[in-house]
């Protein structure tokens, strides 16, 4: 059985923990990659959160670490010399480690260079000991929608980016026609069927879909006055807490969830087999088991959010 709980505002000081949640974010040169990680972080300096963040931009030549050092409360390390999909993979697990044990961050983002898989820098985060403080990992790929309308940088590697993404973010639609980003959302969809697109505009995507809420007392609420949001994005989003009973069989939990058609979701849930840590993205949807100390107040709440 589900049921619905409003959302609640608490600080992120005070919220338990199932790990903390990691961004992969990709894009080819002139995506809005940059645009979109630094609206990330004023959210988060306003929110009270503490940010990571590893850059391994091809030429950045420290104009990234330039536009993020103003930012409180966030730390910037940047990897040159290689791929952090390739050569710099061991580079990038240590640097990520010692972040973890020096400041403790709350969310972690590693920015990729415009060649890298994304699929490839996420396996980082399954590896040890990583996977000992680390939870949920996404790979975001942004996408340029002038660029893509005109046709290039489509093919080879910006291709793979798209079909690996676990969320595509078009941005700069304010670019190009109403009509044109229904075609380019087409023409994603069938590069990577099933992966949610959202619009953007500068960069701008709601932080509580990048970073979604681990249950009722965590973070703000994420439901978006259309007051709030830029009136050429049209995109409206809510969040609500579904409480699920315990003891509920895994093909029923599956199945309830994919019909809520959510951006995402995340919670625990005490199934018929035991605990599981619920994550998904769109219609991608993961049970796996969750870290034994998980507070008890977490277990049986499931934050739901999706377009209006």
């Amino acid at each position: 059985m589900v049921s619905n709980q409003s959302l609640e505002s608490s600080s992120p000081q005070h919220a338990p923990s199932i790990g903390i949640p990691a961004l992969v974010v990709s894009g080819f040169l002139g995506a809005g990659k940059t645009t979109l990680i630094r609206n990330l972080l004023q959210d988060a300096q306003a929110c009270g959160y503490r940010m990571a963040v590893v850059s391994n931009e091809f030429g950045a030549l420290g104009i990234d670490k330039a536009l993020f050092g103003q930012w409180e409360d966030a730390h910037y390390v940047e990897l040159e010399g290689g791929c952090v999909c390739c050569q710099l993979s061991d580079e990038l697990l240590t640097t990520l480690h010692d972040l973890w044990k020096l400041h403790k961050p709350d969310r972690i983002i590693v920015e990729t260079s415009g060649v890298a898989l994304p699929f490839e820098t996420l396996v980082t985060f399954w590896r040890e000991p990583i996977t000992q403080w680390a939870g949920e990992a996404l790979a975001v790929v942004v996408v340029n929608a002038e660029q893509l309308a005109e046709g290039r940088d489509i093919k080879g590697t910006a291709e793979q980016q798209i079909s690996s993404a676990d969320l595509l973010v078009v941005n700069k639609i304010d670019l190009v026609t109403k009509k044109t980003i229904q075609r380019l959302e087409l023409m994603l969809e069938d590069m990577a069927p099933g992966t949610p697109i959202l619009r953007s505009v500068n960069g701008q995507v709601d932080p509580a879909i990048l970073f979604p809420p681990q249950h009722a007392g965590v973070g703000r609420s994420t439901g978006r006055k259309e007051s709030d949001a830029s009136p050429s994005l049209h995109e409206l989003f809510e969040a609500e807490e579904i409480v699920i009973e315990n003891g509920i069989a895994r093909d029923t939990l599956m199945r309830q969830l994919q019909q809520l058609t959510s951006l995402r979701v995340k919670g625990v849930v005490r199934t018929s087999e035991g605990l599981r840590l619920v994550q998904g993205v769109g219609s991608r949807i993961q049970l796996v088991s969750p870290p034994s100390d998980l507070p008890e107040n977490l277990i049986g709440r499931i934050v739901v959010i999706r377009r209006i």
